[in-house]
């Protein structure tokens, strides 16, 4: 049971309710995630915002890997249950790239640098190398991408360390980090 109230839908705040509304548009549920971070309306705006810009960036398939590995990294049961099933069924990420994800690896070389960068500046808190910098712009990505998977794997920071101290439900098909591949 989750140790903060998720409310129903109904019982969170006037200033959450369009949001919510906007999330059972785009995902046809409401998540017990969203609920609860509806409990502060200006959580919930920042959240669904940063979250509506980030989708703009990074491809999907790559959003979901760094989803999974910095869960997995934060022992967040929650994200990891939902990210892999949106990782499956949103962004066709195939059983074993999910499992490369969760051990911070991809099969995808790109993605792969991407993937082990954000894992590793989870599990560093930010103190990378030179060298870690200079593997992932030599996969590909500018700057302005090392910039983006930062900022996405803050958001999953953000949503993992919510989830774990929330013991949120899971509403997902339920999977557990310390059950990695």
């Amino acid at each position: 049971m989750s140790r903060l109230t998720i409310p129903a839908r109904d019982d969170v705040p006037e200033g959450s309710k369009p949001i919510l509304d906007a999330v059972h548009k785009q995902l046809g549920v409401v998540p017990n995630m969203f609920r609860l971070i509806a409990t502060s309306p200006a959580a919930l705006q920042g959240f669904t915002g940063n979250n509506a810009a980030l989708a703009r960036t990074l491809d999907v398939k790559t959003r979901e890997r760094i989803a999974l590995a910095v869960a997995q990294v934060n022992g967040c049961d929650y994200c990891l249950s939902a990210h892999s099933y949106l990782g499956l069924n949103l962004a066709k990420v195939t059983p074993d790239e999910i499992a490369l994800n969760r051990k911070g690896e991809s099969g995808d070389a790109k993605a792969d640098a991407a993937v082990r960068f954000a894992a590793k500046a989870v599990r560093e808190r930010g103190h990378v190398s030179d060298g870690d910098i200079k593997a992932v712009r030599d996969a590909g990505f500018s700057d302005a991408q090392i910039v983006e998977i930062i900022a996405v794997t803050a958001e999953n920071v953000f949503t993992n360390l919510l989830n774990v101290i929330a013991q949120t439900d899971i509403d997902f098909p339920v999977v557990h980090a310390a059950k990695a591949a």
